[in-house]
């Protein structure tokens, strides 16, 4: 009897544990993770960071794409021959990809950047300026018809990769 006294005793009170909300305490930030992000919403930090990152990313692309570029006069060629030409289109194509990635990361960041400061809001309207302005100043070298279709295009692919990214956070 004992026994069955102990454990209703004991199961009324799991209950009531069961009830009650388990309370998180809220855990503030450190300085340095304040410091941090005070230093990412520079826009120039932050255009920086983004350059370097498309150009890293460009360079990878470059390499892989690089390696797919076959020479029509492969059956002349030795086989150092064809590894040194190989590497050194892998090393041209890394490079061009790196700088146009690089270039197109930091414009398209730093428009982002400052439309959202100007506008102070974060929504789809920052990402069609920041895609026109982008696609606008890439373009640019042919001529005005070349920049307002590079701003149509690349603000309607940007639209499209934040909203396929929206749903992936």
């Amino acid at each position: 009897m004992a026994d069955n006294s102990g454990n209703e005793s004991g199961g009324s009170s799991n209950t009531k544990e069961a009830e009650k909300p388990q309370i998180q305490p809220i855990i503030l930030p450190s300085v340095e993770q304040i410091r941090g992000q005070d230093i990412y919403n520079n826009c120039a930090v932050r255009s920086v960071f983004s350059g370097v990152m498309g150009g890293g990313l460009g360079f990878f692309m470059g390499l892989f794409i690089g390696s797919l570029d076959t020479n029509v006069l492969q059956d002349e060629m030795t086989g150092r021959q064809q590894l040194i030409y190989q590497a050194k289109q892998m090393g041209r194509r890394s490079w061009s990809s790196a700088k146009a990635f690089a270039v197109m990361g930091f414009i398209f960041s730093a428009a982002e950047c400052v439309v959202e400061k100007a506008r102070a809001k974060h929504d789809t309207t920052n990402t069609v300026v920041a895609g026109c302005v982008t696609g606008g100043a890439i373009s640019a070298k042919g001529g005005p018809k070349a920049a307002c279709m590079g701003c149509a295009g690349f603000a309607a692919f940007s639209v499209l990769i934040e909203k396929f990214l929206e749903g992936h956070d």
